[in-house]
């Protein structure tokens, strides 16, 4: 999708969440119940239907600086005002400063990307798919269940570390220094990284399993 967006500051309603990523491309149902949440949806709704996902920090007690813009897609209006909506992520942000805390934050934001990669990143991308396929193939042998890749992987390297990143992690940390990273190369890397300690440690469970019959 096209943003809409200029490289100067925007002004962007904001809505933290205690240890939630968004990366771009990625889904996010969310339950809308508290009344200034539900006023900023309703406004939203008759804009351009956009607002941006911040992780709060339970350890911190602070919103990162960095999030993802998201659209609003689909809403399921509660017949007590809530309402369940499924958003739909964009592109990165970083807040340059609050310009109103009430009834809900709004900042102003400069959006950013990757910096263009020095080298063709296609046999990177390629190795983290072969990776990424052996965590699944182990997985499904251990859990005996079918389960694989889904067949809409995406095909460039930034948009796999993203699906990657906001996939197969568990630790809200460590995917928030991946959505701050602004090198693909370095971002599949590290996932990379990962992905080979999950499938050495699988690829142990899997012997025992074997070995106990």
């Amino acid at each position: 999708m096209t943003s809409s967006f200029s490289v100067s500051l925007h002004e962007l309603p904001l809505f933290p969440l205690p240890e939630v990523v968004l990366f771009p491309s990625g889904k996010l149902p969310l339950h809308i119940f508290e009344m200034r949440y539900r006023q900023m949806v309703n406004t939203l709704l008759q804009g351009d239907r956009r607002f941006g996902v911040l992780m709060w920090d339970p350890v911190t007690r602070a919103n990162r600086k960095i999030g993802c813009i998201t659209e609003i897609g689909d809403v399921d209006f509660q017949p007590d005002g809530r309402m369940n909506i499924m958003t739909n992520g964009l592109e990165r942000f970083r807040i340059c400063e609050y310009i109103q805390e009430k009834p809900y934050l709004i900042g102003k934001v400069e959006r950013f990307d990757d910096q263009p990669p020095d080298r063709d990143l296609t046999g990177l991308k390629d190795d983290a798919i072969r990776l990424l396929s052996d965590v699944v193939r182990l997985s499904a042998k251990l859990t005996e269940k079918n389960i694989g890749l889904p067949l809409d992987l995406p095909d460039s390297p930034k948009e796999l570390s993203f699906w990657i990143a906001g996939n197969l992690y568990g630790d809200p940390g460590e995917q928030q220094a991946l959505l701050e990273l602004e090198d693909t190369a370095v971002r599949l890397e590290r996932e990379m990284h990962s992905l080979s300690a999950t499938c050495k440690e699988l690829a142990a469970r899997s012997a025992i399993k074997d070995a106990l019959g």
